[in-house]
């Protein structure tokens, strides 16, 4: 059930399939921060706080009108995700990884932002690739009514050479950026023809831009222009792909295989976190084994 309030705010009550935390770090998005007040960030020029309590959440700072233009697509509320992890349910590992986070969702993120952020993605860590963009926002993006910074437009940042954008500190993805704002500004790569196309078409699309290979573009795919079928393949997923599904994927996750891999890049990324902190705390070795066994084995 949707209720507004005062105060520019906006209720989903008896809503449990949305996380906020679990969704808005993950790593499929890179400008939101905890608050005290739930979590905040920028997208499609709005900024936005984020809270749930139970079975409702909160969304502070939109109006109804921007709510249903921006933020339910934007958080992919129209999909039943719990009839998608009861479809997960027929597999060990996704039906686990389903379980201990149900609020995920991935997000549909506004197209150019979610190439840009995952060139800059490229060989690097979370927290970095956060402080490159916040930089990037800060110097190159209109300032907003609340002090926040919209994403830089490509038509913005086309304007620029590699060299203006010494100060984010990108390094080599800094040439990336400009060749990849240039080719979308002047139409080398079409961003509005990709809903339209395959997905090897789009792939090979975003591929014309320098330093964009299948990883980012598939990225770029699944997070910002809904491409569910994408599957991208990074460190994390490799090792899933080579722990769990050494014969391939599963049937259930066919269409909908992003929102499967966010699910487990999820899942393996922070039970390698627990083992790896159970580890420096000095653990028993056996009991590590039996925690990965009960992690590994259907």
């Amino acid at each position: 059930m949707l209720n507004t309030m005062p105060q520019e705010t906006v209720v989903l009550s008896d809503f449990t399939c949305l996380d906020p935390a679990a969704t808005l770090d993950c790593g499929q998005a890179f400008r939101w921060r905890a608050t005290p007040d739930g979590w905040r960030g920028v997208s499609f020029g709005k900024s936005l706080t984020v809270s749930r309590t139970g079975g409702t959440v909160v969304f502070k700072g939109t109006t109804r009108e921007d709510f249903e233009r921006i933020w339910r697509d934007y958080f992919d509320l129209a999909r039943d995700y719990d009839g998608l992890c009861r479809r997960f349910s027929s597999d060990p590992y996704l039906s686990r990884a389903a379980a201990m986070y149900p609020g995920l969702r991935v997000l549909r993120q506004e197209p150019w932002e979610a190439l840009c952020s995952f060139i800059i993605s490229q060989n690097n860590n979370i927290p970095r690739i956060k402080g490159i963009i916040e930089r990037f926002c800060g110097l190159f993006g209109e300032r907003l009514s609340d002090g926040c910074f919209a994403f830089p437009s490509a038509e913005r940042i086309a304007l620029l050479s590699p060299e203006d954008l010494v100060p984010i500190r990108a390094g080599f993805r800094a040439k990336y950026i400009v060749d990849a704002a240039r080719k979308v500004s002047f139409g080398a790569v079409s961003l509005e023809n990709i809903p339209r196309l395959s997905l090897d078409e789009a792939r090979a699309e975003l591929m014309k831009i320098s330093g964009v290979g299948p990883k980012v573009a598939e990225c770029a795919l699944l997070y910002g222009f809904g491409r569910t079928e994408a599957f991208p393949v990074d460190v994390w997923v490799r090792r899933v792909m080579e722990e769990m599904y050494p014969h391939g994927l599963p049937e259930c996750i066919r269409g909908v295989e992003g929102i499967a891999q966010q699910y487990l890049f999820h899942y393996i990324r922070m039970r390698d976190k627990t083992n790896s902190a159970d580890d420096r705390l000095g653990r028993p070795q056996k009991e590590l084994y039996q925690i990965s066994v009960s992690v590994s084995d259907p």
